[in-house]
């Protein structure tokens, strides 16, 4: 039975009280602290700033799962392994150049991930697949939390493991987007390897109980 990776997000704990927030996730059974990066332009929203994500890396003891949702998210890719990130995931639909900002990820010292939106077809990344550590499939359209799951995910989770497994592929699927109690052990079932929960998580009234069930998903 394989292990379920939870990475719960940030973007649904509390802007006014971040460090109680990752506190929380520090002494959780949380695997990862998922962080997302917005610029108001490839989303429509602003969420975390590179300062805030570098005093996050002082404080955090789970490993940072950093999420761009910016345009030119290579121009950034020292500084966000300046903050001792793990994985810097950036998405197909903002890199003209996707093979080169993998291998400029990796000469960094961290993890490369890339994200697919949900109009993204899985076929895009048939010769990408060997170079990344990890694909996250968007479960909603990007850009705000609380959103309604997309159900063609499922179908879409099926494609990417058999991608995935064709080409001997050793990338983690990370889901995005809507993810709880019902949609959770469906996408395990599917082939999903990680699980970012950020309402379900952080509007619940015991947070480290939801991020505890959602570890424990067999």
């Amino acid at each position: 039975m394989k292990e379920v990776i939870v990475s719960p997000s940030l973007l649904g704990g509390n802007p006014l009280n971040i460090e109680k927030d990752v506190e929380m996730i520090n002494n959780s059974e949380a695997d990862w602290l998922h962080i997302d990066i917005m610029d108001g332009v490839f989303v429509p929203n602003i969420a975390i700033g590179f300062p805030v994500l570098q005093g996050l890396g002082k404080i955090c003891r789970k490993p940072l799962d950093v999420h761009l949702m910016i345009v030119h998210p290579e121009k950034w890719i020292d500084l966000i392994a300046s903050t001792g990130a793990m994985m810097m995931n950036v998405h197909y639909e903002a890199c003209t150049h996707l093979h080169r900002v993998v291998q400029q990820i990796h000469q960094a010292g961290m993890k490369a991930a890339v994200t697919l939106n949900p109009a993204t077809p899985v076929s895009m990344l048939e010769d990408i697949i060997n170079d990344v550590d990890m694909v996250l499939l968007m479960s909603v359209n990007p850009g705000f939390g609380g959103q309604k799951f997309i159900e063609h995910t499922y179908a879409k989770v099926d494609r990417l493991r058999r991608l995935i497994d064709e080409n001997g592929s050793h990338a983690l699927i990370e889901i995005d987007g809507g993810v709880n109690a019902e949609t959770a052990p469906k996408l395990i079932a599917h082939g999903a390897d990680v699980l970012v929960a950020g309402s379900y998580v952080f509007k619940s009234d015991d947070p480290k109980a939801k991020i505890a069930e959602l570890k424990n998903i067999r």
